[in-house]
């Protein structure tokens, strides 16, 4: 056990807002990139391509909301602007858009199509505005491109309906008169308040933070508390990609940046914030689609350990799509979401803890373990203050087979637990530990081989101040022989 640094309560007291809370409730969602460079086969264009190039012959934003649903995703991020400067939807203040492209004669808004199959769907929207606009020809004029930018921000802010997400990357190069912009945040943060005050402004901006890689790489330990020091803008366009290049999309994190939020990270920081991760990664090599990469689509094998890692790890998943020149997602890539669904829902499908006894060693007489039967913040368990570790039993009805358990910190209460481990009681009444971790934040997920018991105990070894679970879930393999409960 760690004594009690005399930084952790001001950690403990560092809380996500509520529009976080819900951003961390999304969990897996989809980046959808589409664009002229799906027609010209490039990753970042120019600028300079004709509106007429982008010409899908089956669009069907229909099939790719179906595909993501299938995949369990509960929202989509869709790329409005790319750095070309093409929109996706008829902006007023370009040409260079949608309305001067052969889609349904120019009559086509990408943004609206989407934005209605998601809510039809029960999914969130969000979209992606790239700052940098290749095209437009005020970009690096201080004042003028912002208020150009701010319109263009303005109208997606106010005519597509709510929205879960701004995200902004940090790609800042060079305009059509060869000048660089100093990008307003501050105003843009602004109208994103004023127009839509529950969407999260991600990557750079303040409610969500980059990874630090696009390959899909996770920390073992992955804090949602860090310095306020920690990722201005400006910061975070330094590490951005500024040129195109599979060199950068294929590069792990940084071993410096593998540790972000423990108490030797945060020792002398002036201040915290919570600013929790977002994943971001291609189901392809690229973001855009290229039909050379369709045999490299990842499969659901792949998939499924990127989301044990991201979701399973705290840390949300942004997983980009990109539909191809029919203006459909490919069968290969359709293929591969169907299948990674259907795993993640067998493999979860079953809480074997549901009917279960929650007993610990220790609480403040008030927040019991009872309460982590329930997967939601309406009630939690605690220990009395100044006790950081405790032991949960999760008593199950009978023996059962068992391969993952979902842990779950009470994050309105902050981010707590430092060192945890998982054990599974056999029916001869022997413990076995079957997983240790660090972190536990929004969701922790303990895999481990299969292994028959009828007890699970969550023993919280370190814990910054008092912790505070909200969720213990139990659970089989996706076997069907498994599904039930074995007898002794």
């Amino acid at each position: 056990m760690y004594p009690l640094f005399d930084y952790d309560r001001p950690l403990a007291a560092c809380v996500p807002s509520p529009r976080q809370i819900r951003h961390a409730q999304m969990e897996f969602y989809a980046f959808i990139c589409f664009n002229v460079n799906t027609f010209t086969d490039r990753e970042w264009g120019t600028g300079k391509e004709s509106p007429a190039v982008f010409a899908p012959t089956e669009y069907d934003p229909a099939q790719w909301i179906g595909a993501v649903k299938s995949a369990g995703m509960i929202g989509v991020i869709l790329i409005a602007k790319h750095h070309d400067g093409f929109c996706l939807w008829p902006s007023r203040y370009t040409e260079h858009s949608v309305k001067n492209s052969p889609l349904r004669d120019g009559k086509a808004d990408v943004v609206r199509d989407v934005s209605e199959e998601c809510r039809k769907n029960g999914l969130g929207f969000g979209i992606y505005l790239s700052p940098w606009d290749m095209h437009e020809p005020t970009y690096g004029q201080g004042r003028a491109y912002d208020d150009y930018f701010c319109a263009q921000l303005t109208e997606l802010l106010t005519e597509y309906g709510p929205l879960f997400s701004v995200w902004f990357d940090g790609a800042c190069g060079e305009g059509p008169n060869g000048k660089r912009q100093v990008y307003d945040w501050d105003r843009y943060y602004a109208l994103i308040r004023r127009y839509q005050p529950d969407a999260c402004i991600s990557i750079c901006g303040p409610d969500v933070r980059w990874c630090g890689n696009e390959a899909g790489d996770t920390r073992e330990s992955e804090w949602s508390v860090l310095p306020t020091s920690f990722g201005p803008p400006d910061e975070i366009a330094e590490k951005s990609q500024t040129a195109d290049g599979a060199a950068f999309r294929e590069k792990k994190i940084d071993p410096t940046e593998r540790d972000l939020g423990s108490r030797e990270f945060l020792r002398g920081a002036k201040g915290f914030r919570w600013y929790p991760a977002e994943t971001d990664t291609s189901i392809r090599p690229g973001w855009f689609y290229h039909p050379s990469e369709d045999d490299r689509v990842r499969d659901a094998d792949t998939l499924l350990d990127i989301w044990y890692r991201t979701v399973g790890g705290n840390s949300s998943l942004l997983l980009n799509i990109p539909p191809d020149r029919r203006g459909l997602f490919h069968e290969n890539d359709v293929k591969s979401l169907k299948e990674l669904g259907e795993r993640i829902r067998s493999l979860f499908a079953v809480n074997l803890a549901e009917n279960a006894v929650f007993t610990a060693d220790r609480d403040d007489g008030i927040h019991t373990a009872e309460a982590l039967a329930t997967d939601d913040y309406g009630a939690f368990f605690k220990t009395p203050d100044g006790e950081n570790t405790a032991s949960v039993t999760v008593t199950l009805p009978g023996p059962a087979v068992l391969t993952h358990v979902v842990v779950k910190e009470h994050i309105p209460m902050s981010q707590r637990i430092e060192r945890f481990a998982v054990d599974v009681r056999s029916p001869d009444v022997t413990w076995k530990e079957v997983f240790a971790g660090t972190t536990v934040g929004y969701k922790r997920i303990a895999r481990f081989d299969a292994v028959c018991g009828d007890a699970v105990r969550v023993r919280i070894l370190d814990s910054r101040v008092c912790p505070v679970l909200s969720f213990i879930g139990v659970y089989g393999p996706s076997d069907p022989r498994f599904s039930t409960p074995l007898s002794e």
